[in-house]
């Protein structure tokens, strides 16, 4: 059992984070605010365990926001790494192992023709839209509440006031509305909303999570994904598929191969670099090779394809493709979530587990989360209970009802079989 509280070492880095880092993190989730005063201070990772300043071992279920498909520190990740770190870091020059990670990536995900590395998530949607709307001289988009591709101005937007969003308001202080107001924000999974809107105006590019993990965990409908495709290949505007926390998870040809639809660009993060900070986004050859140097659309970037990174990634995406690996996932997450079910029916709790494979999340407060508004009706004083209850018990739960848990080839039945305890003990006392 851990005290919150009594985490001496953890609390005086924080307090030191504070002085030097707006809020003490470098980024806004990591803070825990809300639930717990001291957030978690890492020091190590070990499998699927992470271990705090106080020496504290937690089972990790944020595994690094969904990076960690083979949990912490993996002996031939870290190796492949090692190997290229002797022969140097950077060179802001291309390398041999681009076009290995660039082959590979393109061979798991058919759709993509050409590919360009980036270093982050936020990089690579941000360029996929400017991409987006060069190739198509247009300037609208079309996004989804409860939808996050990075922090691009022009995607730190919500749904205004309209009944289908247009003319979104921007959700973050210094970004104008001058910024946002090409940004279409709509609900996810109405197929008349998207319809009528794409029945009204032409867009650039129209771009979703197909399985967000941004609100929880929601999947797009099959009819939904048909119109998305339908109606953008009528209009001849982009679609997109932000597949950085999908990609390689849901599936080894990502989320895109669970639908059956090739989108025109992919972005792609997390598991792709094995770890290491590289993204990608990558599409149909007439629309990439539009990119500087070949066309128009500016995009560059010093530390873009990181022969360090590159070489961690190459490595993580060889591991999944050995035998078995996602259907060991499967077998495990099975185990694991199919009691905590079937513990929720039997007892007519109102609470939900909604998953896809590798990755799950659990809504307190509703039977069934299909949009953001469903979403808003989350019983957020009872996850805050939760959320510190599984600390307590040694258990790291990503910090916000509104983010995926993740599972990892590294979690073994004996740490799942102690959090799927703690769950129904949690449970118990409800």
């Amino acid at each position: 059992m851990i005290d919150v509280e009594a985490r001496p070492h953890s609390a005086t880095i924080f307090e030191h984070l504070k002085k030097r880092i707006p809020g003490g993190v470098n980024s806004p989730v990591r803070s825990t605010l809300g639930l717990i005063d001291v957030p978690m201070v890492a020091e190590r990772g070990e499998k699927e365990w992470i271990i705090d300043a106080d020496q504290y071992r937690y089972i990790d279920y944020c595994m690094s926001w969904g990076a960690l498909i083979h949990g912490h520190a993996h002996p031939e990740i870290i190796q492949a790494a090692y190997d290229q770190m002797l022969k140097g870091t950077t060179y802001g020059i291309t390398t041999e192992i681009e076009l290995k990670l660039a082959e590979k990536i393109l061979r798991l995900m058919p759709s993509m023709e050409k590919i360009r590395f980036v270093s982050s998530g936020t990089e690579a949607t941000m360029s996929a839209l400017r991409l987006a709307r060069g190739y198509t001289g247009r300037v609208p988009i079309i996004k989804f509440a409860g939808h996050y591709h990075g922090h691009a101005d022009f995607l730190l937007v919500k749904a205004g006031s309209g009944l289908f969003g247009l003319n979104g308001t921007s959700t973050s202080a210094g970004v104008s509305e001058d910024t946002v107001k090409q940004t279409i924000v709509l609900p996810f999974n109405d197929v008349d909303a998207f319809k009528k809107v794409m029945s009204e105006q032409l867009v650039a590019a129209v771009i979703l999570e197909p399985i967000a993990g941004n609100m929880g965990l929601v999947k797009a409908t099959e009819e939904f994904m048909t119109a998305l495709r339908e109606e953008t290949e009528k209009q001849e505007a982009l679609l997109i598929f932000d597949e950085v926390m999908t990609g390689f998870r849901v599936a080894k040809g990502g989320a895109q191969s669970l639908y059956g639809i090739d989108p025109d660009l992919t972005t792609l993060a997390k598991i792709m670099g094995g770890g290491f900070p590289a993204a990608a986004f990558g599409g149909k050859q007439p629309i990439m090779d539009r990119l500087a140097p070949l066309g128009p659309v500016y995009q560059a970037g010093t530390l873009s394809g990181n022969p360090v990174a590159m070489a961690a990634g190459l490595k993580a995406l060889e591991i999944l493709d050995r035998p078995g690996f996602y259907e060991s996932l499967a077998l495990k997450q099975r185990a694991f979530l199919d009691p905590i079910k079937e513990y929720i029916a039997k007892n007519n709790l109102n609470v939900v587990v909604q998953e896809a494979l590798g990755m799950f999340c659990l809504y307190f407060g509703v039977k069934e989360v299909k949009n953001m508004s469903d979403a808003e009706k989350l019983d957020k004083a009872l996850f805050k209970k939760f959320f510190r209850y599984m600390f307590d018990n040694g258990i790291y739960i990503p910090p916000s009802q509104y983010e995926a848990w993740f599972l990892s080839a590294a979690h073994t039945d004996q740490s799942l079989a102690r959090t799927q305890s703690h769950i129904f003990a949690f449970f118990d006392s409800l």
